[in-house]
């Protein structure tokens, strides 16, 4: 499974690119409009985060910046009549924090700002999405009041510390106490943090 890429900027055209690995392997790979406009100079490095789409006829990668668009981009994809076009082109209109947002504001009709998505199929996304987005939502597992705006770093956090194998059971109580102690921490750091403080567990 290929999940994870580095490698050099070599061509960029209408929603794709071609990343070229340090054993001269190139990717192609499509991506949502965030990632596209991310994108460095030709001939630069560049570092995503890969979602692979089995079909008959075809393997294709999808690109992402971001761990957390990776993970709503295959969120979206378990969503019937939703293929991987249908979600890069929601990617490309909504970031993950926005689609929360929607479904917390229980505002499907805003959905049908994406192209070919009529009103119909928002609302069939939306209640979908509603319920594959439950947990983010679950009284039990959100932030205490005191992590306030936090709450994108926290999940963001979990699902990095998850794409390095952490359970997310095991990590969120740390994460939780990360946030209180630095309110200000930002991903990258949150999780460096997590990361030194499961590192003495494990040494212990």
């Amino acid at each position: 499974m290929i999940a994870y890429i580095e490698g050099r900027l070599a061509e960029v055209w209408d929603n794709s690119c071609i990343v070229v690995t340090r054993s001269g392997l190139g990717y192609e790979l499509a991506l949502p409009g965030p990632a596209l406009y991310a994108m460095p100079a030709r001939g630069e490095d560049v570092a995503l985060y890969v979602s692979l789409v089995v079909r008959e006829d075809a393997l294709e990668l999808f690109g992402f910046t971001a761990f957390a668009e990776k993970r709503m981009f295959e969120t979206l994809l378990t969503i019937s009549k939703v293929g991987a076009r249908t979600a890069l082109a929601i990617l490309s209109t909504f970031r993950p924090e926005d689609l929360r947002r929607i479904v917390q504001e229980e505002d499907p009709a805003v959905l049908t700002r994406v192209s070919g998505i009529g009103k119909k199929n928002a609302q069939h996304i939306f209640l979908e999405l509603r319920y594959k987005l439950k947990a983010d939502f679950d009284p039990g597992s959100a932030l205490p009041a005191s992590a306030g705006g936090h709450a994108s770093v926290f999940r963001d956090t979990l699902a990095g510390l998850a794409g390095l194998g952490y359970a997310e059971g095991e990590c969120a109580p740390l994460v939780r106490r990360i946030l209180h102690a630095e309110p200000d921490i930002d991903v990258a750091g949150a999780i460096r943090l997590a990361l030194r403080q499961l590192g003495k567990g494990a040494a212990q």
